[in-house]
């Protein structure tokens, strides 16, 4: 038997549907990753449920799903949240953002261990596309965001980034993007790409152009690879974190750090680590930056500064 997601949980079908359209549409209902996916594909599940007595209490649940779906996107939009289901925040969340055909996927496979569908065709980006990066023990997360002109794009993921790549191709593209993202507060990158297509002296204009209006960019090529490490190093510097690591009496530090805020204290990180935990903290000794001296015994309000390593001893 058919099972139809309800929310995180399950909803079993009451009868068993053998029209292929209601098949197709219930498959991409569960494979649907977003509110307006899940509301598309439910309503053609509606439009082909059985018509017969038998299929009333089929049609009742899915129409009261419906109804639930679009309340849920109308609130969303109100507040600029996400309708995106299932992301959830690893590490430094950047998003990729601009008109189609701009190479955003190209550069968030280029960057990343995804595997999105590349494509000449408009808009072929209807889902948001994940991958994972590391720089400097960094882990940064991005999320190529569908384009920023058609009806797939969702601004709430753009609110919820820490860090915005504004991907463009053309000058005129950037005010519109940062139009759009004004009132987005993660921090912005213009990233010009297919540089590989310019000139020298086009280069040398594009520079001073976006120089002049005290941009914070850069020149890319996706598709050859150019300057994208130094892309992600812009990533890190302009998301302005601290990277702490932690180790236990006798060990070597953590291989991976905890990313914290500036002007985080040695609470701020204990907190992090288990909520209530500072309560249980008895000593606490600091190697790294803001130290005056390896292994210095600090208290919980001891402010801490980038690659700083604490070692936490328990009551």
């Amino acid at each position: 038997m058919r099972k139809l997601v309800r929310n995180q949980g399950v909803l079993t079908l009451p009868i068993n549907v053998n029209d292929p359209e209601y098949v197709s549409a219930e498959k991409a209902y569960n494979e649907a990753n977003t509110l307006e996916g899940k509301l598309t594909a439910l309503k053609k599940m509606i439009s082909h449920a059985p018509k017969h007595k038998g299929g009333e209490n089929l049609r009742q649940q899915l129409t009261t799903r419906r109804k639930k779906f679009e309340a849920q996107i109308t609130k969303a939009k109100k507040s600029g949240k996400s309708t995106q289901i299932g992301i959830k925040k690893d590490g430094l969340q950047t998003a990729i953002i601009g008109f189609t055909n701009t190479g955003k996927s190209t550069l968030l496979a280029a960057l990343t261990n995804a595997h999105p569908k590349i494509s000449e065709n408009r808009f072929s980006t209807t889902q948001p596309q994940i991958g994972m990066t590391i720089h400097e023990t960094i882990p940064i997360q991005l999320i190529e965001i569908p384009a920023i002109e058609s009806e797939n794009f969702d601004k709430g993921l753009a609110n919820g980034a820490d860090t915005i790549l504004a991907l463009v191709t053309k000058f005129e593209q950037i005010s519109k993007i940062l139009l759009k993202l004004k009132k987005s507060p993660g921090k912005k990158i213009i990233v010009f790409n297919k540089i590989d297509i310019l000139s020298e002296n086009e280069k040398r204009k594009l520079t001073a152009t976006l120089q002049s209006k005290k941009y914070n960019f850069i020149l890319i090529s996706a598709v050859m690879k150019k300057n994208l490490n130094e892309l992600k190093s812009k990533i890190t510097k302009t998301l302005d974190k601290l990277r702490i690591y932690t180790k236990e009496p006798n060990k070597p530090k953590s291989n991976k750090p905890i990313i914290m805020k500036k002007k985080s204290t040695v609470k701020h990180v204990a907190e992090k680590i288990l909520k209530g935990f500072s309560k249980k903290v008895k000593q606490t000794k600091i190697w790294g930056p803001s130290s005056k001296f390896s292994g210095q015994i600090v208290g919980l309000n001891h402010k801490l500064k980038d690659l700083d390593v604490i070692e936490f001893k328990t009551k």
